[in-house]
């Protein structure tokens, strides 16, 4: 579905946006993941979606004591319920920092950056590296959140094949 730029009041004002969007902003459709998400709402659907696993599963149990223990003292209840610095948890991203150390990978906090989700990283991946008309590989089938967060940054898309004995070509874009 194509972002027509009406809102709901706009369609009772006869106020359009569409004209004060972003260049960028043209190709952008609707969410495809969010419709996808509706339909696996629906009462006795079963989704076998990547990333949408049985809540039967969660470890709420688990997860409660931990809220409770964090909220239970006082000082990391302040820590954990406030904003803090872009980057992420300072603590968080030392211990990423070693961890990756250990694995062999040279590492330190400040090359880490934490996000609220791979969508996030993505929309942060194509701002930093993508800019319009660059030319980018993709597999087919590939991750649609991923062309959703690329697309605003106007890209041209290739599709990467990969033959059965190996050989990899780029079919399409520039």
């Amino acid at each position: 579905m194509e972002n027509t730029g009406k809102s709901s009041s706009s369609e009772t004002t006869g106020a359009s946006w569409k004209p004060r969007y972003a260049e960028r902003m043209r190709g952008v459709q609707a969410s495809e993941i969010r419709e996808l998400l509706k339909l696996i709402d629906q009462p006795g659907m079963i989704s076998f979606a990547g990333g949408i696993p049985d809540p039967a599963l969660f470890p709420t149990e688990r997860i409660q004591a931990i809220y409770n223990a964090i909220l239970n003292d006082s000082s990391e209840a302040c820590k954990a319920l406030q904003y803090s610095v872009s980057e992420g948890d300072a603590e968080l991203r030392s211990w990423i920092a070693n961890h990756m150390q250990r694995k062999g990978i040279p590492c330190n906090s400040e090359h880490i950056l934490i996000t609220n989700g791979s969508q996030q990283a993505l929309e942060f991946l194509g701002k930093l590296f993508i800019s319009p008309g660059d030319r980018v590989a993709v597999t087919a089938p590939t991750y649609l959140g991923a062309l959703q967060a690329f697309t605003p940054s106007q890209p041209e898309y290739a599709t990467l094949c990969i033959s059965d004995n190996g050989n990899v070509s780029l079919e399409g874009g520039a």
